[in-house]
């Protein structure tokens, strides 16, 4: 299909993939494929509503953990957290844009998970500019949340979604 694959992180037990740009369902499976193409497999947040049958059973056989997003009485970071600390290997994929629609304000859970969790962020891209799929940094969270997100946004400016209008880093 034309796409390069360059993951040079280390492939750790436990982590968190931060991916963007994520402007289309596609990201998904190109950014699954690349992935197992270098022999590794991570889990992912998707919206519950996905998790319909025959649908439900698929995601979760591939590592999908549905998203109550209405339900504030759960906390998902809580539960992500408690999964990474009774997981012997636990890597997870999470696009901090929370949607495909453009946004500026990102989730910060990715951050909170990871810093409470003690484990370290890969910073994934699916570039389609260049129709390229990188994860080639880590970041280790400080604890300033919005210092941590303003870096993480700057390392993804120079990168395009398949429909670049969806995704901004302001």
């Amino acid at each position: 299909m034309g796409w390069t694959v360059s993951i040079t992180v280390p492939d750790v037990d436990k982590c968190i993939i931060c991916v963007a740009p994520h402007t289309s369902n596609w990201d998904f499976v190109i950014g699954k494929l690349a992935y197992a193409s270098v022999g590794r497999d991570a889990g992912f947040l998707m919206k519950a509503q996905w998790f319909f049958w025959p649908l439900g059973c698929f995601f979760r056989a591939i590592g999908g953990i549905p998203v109550e997003r209405k339900n504030k009485k759960v906390s998902l970071t809580d539960i992500v957290v408690e999964k990474f600390r009774t997981s012997a290997r636990m890597q997870l994929a999470i696009t901090p844009e929370g949607t495909r629609s453009r946004t500026v304000v990102w989730h910060t859970g990715f951050l909170h998970i990871a810093k409470r969790a003690g484990v370290p962020i890969q910073l994934g891209v699916i570039d389609y500019a260049d129709k390229r799929v990188m994860i080639n940094n880590t970041f280790e969270p400080t604890g300033d949340t919005e210092a941590d997100m303003l870096r993480v946004k700057s390392f993804y400016k120079p990168f395009k979604g398949k429909y670049p209008d969806k995704f901004t880093t302001e």
